[in-house]
């Protein structure tokens, strides 16, 4: 009976759910970056499956609905980024220049630290999309050849370190203008990362949208050329 409850989509979307209200609830009760509701919520359901001993796969019966609107929901940080236009569009060539920096030096700096630890190829070209949203870091790296399990991990921990970290790192370093911080979150650390800035500030999180699509479509075109020429 256990075994048949589990293999319901219900399940999955339940658990699910609840994981990520109780996160939200101590997020908000607490103010604490560290109980970003994302990674708190993630971390959870893993212990969850552990402790009980329950498959990845019979979750995914239920999680995948949910993974489906992964999509619809990056889409959706278009219109935070239709009200703010013009102020975007009045910002255009430092934030273009900025994202296309960001993808380079983000694709280089974590492929270039794996290959000198001595890490395999795999490894390399698994490490190389991790700061592109998860639907275009996993066809990236399908068409690469690298390990698509690995991919979607690392993009959901550099979202996460990105949200927890993120800001506080560039108010450190004294980028305090909405539009750069925006731009530095969004484009290393993708959906996540852009959540918080949209908790920061509105021009923040509108930035950062526009920094995820441009990032994975900048990432999408250099990576292969970058693969060809140099592993």
């Amino acid at each position: 009976m256990w075994g048949e409850l589990l293999e319901l989509p219900l399940f999955g979307i339940g658990l699910t759910l609840a994981a990520y209200a109780l996160a939200q609830k101590m997020y908000l009760r607490t103010g604490s970056i560290f109980f970003n509701p994302v990674a708190l919520s993630i971390g959870s359901i893993i212990v969850f499956l552990l402790l009980f001993r329950i498959p990845y796969r019979s979750y995914f019966e239920g999680g995948r609905y949910i993974h489906f609107l992964l999509g619809p929901s990056v889409v959706a940080l278009a219109v935070p980024l239709y009200n703010r236009r013009e102020e975007i569009m009045a910002r255009r060539k430092p934030i273009l220049l900025g994202i296309f920096a960001g993808a380079v030096s983000s694709i280089v700096s974590a492929s270039g630290l794996a290959w000198l630890l001595g890490g395999s190829r795999d490894v390399v070209l698994s490490l190389a999309p991790k700061s592109v949203t998860t639907p275009i870091a996993i066809g990236i790296v399908e068409k690469i050849g690298g390990i698509a399990p690995l991919t979607a991990a690392l993009v959901v921990l550099t979202g996460c370190l990105g949200a927890i970290c993120g800001p506080e790192f560039c108010r450190l370093i004294g980028v305090r203008d909405s539009t750069a911080m925006g731009l530095a979150v969004g484009t290393a650390s993708h959906g996540i990362g852009t959540a918080r800035m949209l908790e920061e500030d509105r021009l923040a999180g509108a930035v950062s949208g526009l920094a995820i699509g441009l990032n994975g479509l900048v990432t999408a075109f250099i990576l292969p050329l970058l693969v060809t020429w140099f592993i």
